[in-house]
């Protein structure tokens, strides 16, 4: 069972030193990948150029890089270059349409038709990662170019995928998805079926099914679910993802959140694995001494 840990996005003039020892401290611990989304603060990909080129040997996965403010050749160039820097096979770069409220209103760019703007990058992204040269003209998109960063290899693409229309996309033209505030029930009945197809469909290999969720060992089950739907109630308003809670039947993202002792969490875990997930990616959301367990439970459950 592949486990990875989502790191904190550190702030101040030390952050690069910081993610620097974060990721040293969860490859030491033993989790097979460690992730970092792609927000406000630090570039990630860049971040991971950083403190990747100084731990080796654990996965880096971006959880994602918005697409709309970079244009896929240049998005191709940056993650081909940290790809060189934190050496062959390491990088996975997790992509995403991000949301009409941060695209058109703080970026402002127009976020009409996301799936065609998605199919489109794509059709440029793609190539250019596998180290081969784009020629494309779409609606939204246009390219003709080569790149010339020496990479042993392609660079591997998850598309952040809840919708039948993006999850057709990811499971047909990239290497899986990475998901987040998306249950097993949910993974069972849609995710897992409708991307599989698709890759199938297409000759692919089977895809890769990341579930990134909240987790907290902790015997104070009731006061940790009240620290999730603090920290995360942002995700309650954002409509994939509130669609995503209702096919589960979660009234918000603390009903989300894996919460409980160390046999719970481990039994949620599970749960997710058989739900057809490739790999769990756990975000830790307290600092206290449940914070030791839950590392703890999940280094384990990497052995």
């Amino acid at each position: 069972m592949r486990i990875g840990i989502m790191l904190d996005q550190p702030t101040g003039p030390d952050a690069l030193l910081r993610l620097t020892d974060d990721l040293r401290q969860a490859a030491d611990e033993g989790f097979e990948s460690a992730w970092l989304a792609h927000i406000f603060g630090l570039d990630a990909l860049t971040a991971f150029a950083v403190a990747g080129s100084r731990v080796p040997g654990i996965e880096l996965g971006t959880g994602v890089v918005p697409t709309y403010p970079r244009h896929p050749g240049a998005l191709a160039q940056q993650a081909r270059t940290t790809a060189l820097a934190v050496g062959p096979g390491r990088l996975s770069l997790g992509i995403g349409l991000s949301h009409k409220v941060v695209i058109e209103n703080m970026y402002g760019y127009d976020f009409d038709k996301p799936a065609r703007h998605m199919k489109e990058y794509l059709s440029v992204l793609s190539p250019l990662l596998e180290g081969e040269p784009a020629s494309f003209t779409g609606e939204t998109i246009r390219a003709n170019l080569a790149l010339e960063v020496p990479n042993e290899g392609p660079v591997p693409v998850l598309l952040a995928a809840m919708g039948p229309a993006m999850l057709k996309l990811a499971g047909s033209r990239t290497d899986g998805t990475v998901l987040w505030m998306t249950g097993p029930a949910t993974i069972r009945s849609h995710i897992a079926p409708v991307i599989t197809e698709a890759a199938a469909a297409a000759g692919r290999p089977a895809p890769r099914v990341v579930c990134t969720l909240p987790v907290c060992v902790t015997d104070d089950v009731e006061g940790a679910r009240a620290k999730a739907a603090k920290a995360f109630e942002v995700y309650d308003s954002l409509p994939s993802y509130r669609a995503m809670m209702d096919r589960e039947g979660a009234a918000g993202p603390a009903d989300l959140a894996i919460v409980g002792t160390e046999d719970q969490v481990a039994a949620r875990i599970h749960e997710i694995i058989a739900s057809g997930a490739t790999e769990f990616v756990g975000a830790l959301f307290t600092r206290d001494e449940s914070a030791a367990r839950t590392r703890k439970l999940l280094a384990g459950l990497a052995d």
